[in-house]
């Protein structure tokens, strides 16, 4: 290539030696926007100047700062363009001159933009539903393509009505959604150059946050240091902030208000009933924010405010006690005295008490007032929250009113009280009178008066003169009362009637009649006698009770004709008998069952049984069956039989918690009685309840151990001590054969073979022995011959004790062979058989 073109340019050379050529390196150009490029214009001949023209005719300097002209010899001219721009486009002329000679050549520039992103920013943000329209802004030359990709496909607007690709190349997006989120790609193409550039652009949705309160209404209670949790759970993206306001006052954490770390729950600390009203959840994030109001009711538990007590007169018009009470619903207020109750709206049945109560105060009204109105007046205010209760004391004054019996009865040198009760407010002053003369006086030395706050007692001691009428007159501020008493002889009593006698074997039951005239006093006792017809009365006093009705007579002969009277006794004395009642008793039979009564004992398994004694039917009891069954089984235990005279027996080892029935039958010579029948469940079996971990102080496991081995080894050293007194072995005697030197007991000594007793250490003189008949000692159960040994005395084929001539005193044994053996005083025998060798 280069060689042609040499050769071209000799050709012209030589036909054209005289003229100059101009030729411009490259021919044409392309440059984009913001590239740079020089062009080269070579002269063939003598060239004196090589100058450039832009463009617009411009001859072209070198102190341009876009363009540089450059000649690095005579012959070549450079062109740089810097940075080019649009504007750098056109046609560039080189002209070379000589004098009058002159030749130029141009080239074509063309400038083109290559793909710009002008602005794709990313992420961008829109709002849940709103238009979102996602920018994209690129340039070229000529103008690019734009396709849109999300999640590797591309966006077909025609397929995706929401989708369009606007003019300027931006995405369109109608109506955006979370599940619209992610990458997209947004790509430009220029098919002329076969260019190609995207970006990745981050679509971020937001959601507009949404507020669900755990409770509208919250209730709480004040004045009682209780706090209110409120509480609403917020979502969005992303995550909203929670604040809390009220009254337009955003809530902080505080004295008085707690947030939790995400601002859900509001805690409200010692409620009071200003605390109330609506608190506002606000959550706000980039998309907005959304608030709800959450309701705070406050209640005011009732309190009594005003009660006051009042002060009245007898018999005024009325008085009214008036009760304030606050608290939150309003409160229901209530009256109430002694055991009644008295609500709005509500009066007695002589409409002398009324009710009235309007909002938050009540009012108790008592017409015509009576003394008995005065006393403690409790009023009650309630509502759905609480109670207060608060008490009153209505004052009632009034003149003395004197209250019990008018008649006394007593008798000669009894002495007795005339009462004289006097209710009054203020307290009365109480003076008695005989005959008009106040007592005691000089005349009258028998009475003695003694006065309490609310009774005056007149002590008589009376003789024949001294029954009669006494006054007794209260007075005080408000007026004076009197009253008389009658002192009245008192007589023995009247008869007491027989209303029918109920015979038995040996017993009889008399029914009683109360004596029509008890002689002005108490009967004191009721005495019964019976007796064989023609024989002396056998009597017996029984104390009078109040629910006496019935008197056993006991010690009656079977098959018996009897007759009974009765007589009662007060303190003047014994009245007259009642006629004879005649009456004969059953013949023998069997005993009457006897009446059980059982009382549990030992936590609940133990039952003690006791029975009293009915009727033996005339025959003496020989014994009492007992037998005793758990009612769910068909079996009874085992019979009991129990002596005569017994009244109780005790049952041990029942199940826990399981019904028994017991039977009793009481036996003579002519049966059994039917039987007393008891029935009764065990107690629930106890547990127990072990400690608390790290609770208490009780044993371990290794202290109870070891207190186990110490008190075996105690109890071995106290048998090992017990075998060396009493027996001559053991530890404690091998210790002392061995190392001490004492006689083992295989040792005779020379007194014990011939017969001798041992005498103590302490050379008493009077040793002990023990004698056992042989009946007592029968060590051989065959009834052989007795092997004989140190202890065993020498005895006669006919049992006589054989005699030892050394052996200062005798023992005879008669009737049964003696063992005699001797025993250190250290170790007395208690069998209470000794006596002196």
């Amino acid at each position: 290539m280069l060689q042609i073109r040499d050769l071209i340019w000799g050709l012209l050379f030589i036909g054209f030696a005289a003229a100059i050529q101009v030729q411009i390196t490259p021919a044409q150009g392309e440059i984009s926007v913001g590239e740079s490029k020089f062009f080269l214009c070579e002269v063939v001949g003598d060239a004196k100047d090589i100058d450039w023209f832009a463009p617009s005719g411009e001859k072209i300097l070198p102190n341009r700062p876009d363009m540089f002209v450059s000649r690095s010899d005579e012959t070549m001219s450079t062109l740089t363009i810097y940075h080019a721009n649009v504007d750098s486009a056109g046609i560039y002329k080189c002209v070379a001159k000589n004098g009058d000679k002159e030749a130029q050549a141009t080239v074509q520039v063309k400038i083109f933009q290559k793909i710009t992103f002008q602005d794709a920013p990313s992420p961008q943000e829109f709002n849940d539903g709103d238009d979102a329209d996602l920018v994209c802004d690129v340039i070229s030359s000529p103008p690019p393509t734009i396709i849109w990709k999300h999640k590797g496909a591309k966006i077909q607007a025609a397929k995706d009505v929401r989708f369009k690709i606007m003019g300027n190349g931006h995405l369109h997006i109608r109506g955006i959604k979370k599940t619209d989120e992610g990458m997209y790609n947004c790509e430009a193409r220029v098919m002329a150059r076969g260019e190609i550039d995207f970006r990745m652009i981050k679509v971020v949705v937001n959601v507009l946050p949404t507020i669900r309160p755990r409770l509208l209404d919250v209730n709480a209670t004040a004045d009682i240091g209780s706090t209110a949790l409120l509480a609403c759970d917020a979502d969005g993206f992303p995550e909203p902030t929670v604040t809390w306001a009220h009254n337009n006052i955003v809530l902080e954490t505080g004295d008085k208000y707690s947030l939790n770390e995400d601002g859900s729950e509001l805690l409200i600390k010692d409620v009071k009933k200003v605390d109330e009203g609506d608190y506002t959840c606000i959550a706000k994030n980039k998309a907005g924010e959304k608030a709800e109001e959450v309701s705070l009711n406050v209640f005011v538990q009732p309190k009594i405010t005003y009660l006051n007590n009042q002060t009245a007169a007898e018999f005024d018009e009325e008085v009214t006690l008036t009760c304030e009470a606050s608290g939150d619903p309003t409160p229901a207020i209530s009256w109430s005295f002694e055991n009644r109750v008295f609500t709005e709206g509500e009066q007695s049945l002589d409409r002398n008490i009324v009710v009235r109560s309007h909002a938050r105060v009540s009012s108790l009204t008592l017409k015509n007032v009576q003394f008995t109105y005065a006393g403690l007046y409790l009023c009650s205010a309630s509502n759905s929250i609480g109670q207060d209760d608060q008490l009153m004391y209505l004052e009632v004054r009034y003149a003395p009113k004197i209250m019990g019996a008018v008649a006394w009865y007593t008798w000669e040198g009894n002495p007795t009280n005339i009462s004289c009760e006097v209710e009054a407010h203020p307290g009365a002053s109480v003076v008695w009178f005989r005959d008009g003369l106040p007592l005691p006086h000089a005349n009258v030395t028998n009475v003695k008066i003694y006065n309490t706050p609310t009774v005056s007692y007149l002590e008589v001691s009376p003789s024949q003169n001294d029954f009669g009428s006494y006054n007794c007159t209260a007075a005080n501020m408000m007026g004076t009362e009197s009253k008389e008493f009658l002192l009245i002889q008192a007589e023995v009593p009247s008869a007491p009637g027989i209303h029918m006698v109920e015979p038995f074997s040996s017993t009889a039951v008399v029914h009683v009649r109360e004596p029509e005239s008890l002689g002005g006093v108490p009967i004191i006792k009721y005495k019964v006698e019976w007796r064989l017809p023609g024989r002396e009365w056998t009597s017996k006093e029984h104390d009078a009770d109040e629910d006496l009705t019935k008197i056993t007579i006991v010690g009656l002969k079977p098959e018996t004709d009897y007759e009974v009277k009765m007589s009662a006794m007060n303190g003047k004395g014994e009245g007259e008998s009642s006629s004879a009642y005649s009456f004969k008793t059953e013949p023998i039979r069997e005993p009457s069952a006897p009446k059980l009564e059982g009382k549990a004992q030992n936590g609940g398994n133990v039952l003690k049984v006791n029975w009293i004694k009915q009727d033996d039917g005339g025959s003496p009891i020989k014994h009492y069956l007992v037998r005793y069954k758990a009612k769910h089984v068909s079996d009874w235990k085992p019979e009991i039989r129990l002596p005569h005279d017994s009244d109780y027996a005790v049952l041990s080892g029942l199940e826990w918690n399981t019904d028994y029935e017991v039977h009793v039958v009481a036996e003579n010579q002519q049966g059994k009685s039917e039987p007393g029948i008891f029935s009764f469940r065990t107690a629930v079996e106890p547990t127990t309840i072990p400690d608390a971990i790290g609770g208490g102080s009780g044993l371990g496991t290794g202290a109870i151990v070891g207190i186990l081995i110490v008190v075996f080894f105690l109890l071995l050293v106290g048998v090992d001590v017990t075998c060396y007194f009493l027996n001559k072995c053991g530890l404690l005697m091998c210790i002392a054969v061995n190392f001490c030197g004492k006689a083992g007991p295989g040792a005779k000594s020379k007194d014990i073979e011939e017969g001798k007793a041992a005498f103590t250490k302490d050379e008493s003189k009077e040793p002990i022995v023990e004698v056992r008949t042989e009946e007592e000692n029968t060590p051989n159960q065959t009834g052989g011959p007795t092997e004989p040994n140190e202890t065993t005395p020498l005895t006669e084929p006919d049992g006589k004790t054989v005699k030892d001539d050394n052996t200062k005193g005798e023992t005879e044994v008669k009737n049964a062979t003696a063992e005699v053996k001797t025993v250190p005083n250290e170790a007395p025998q208690t069998n209470g058989n000794e006596s002196k060798a």
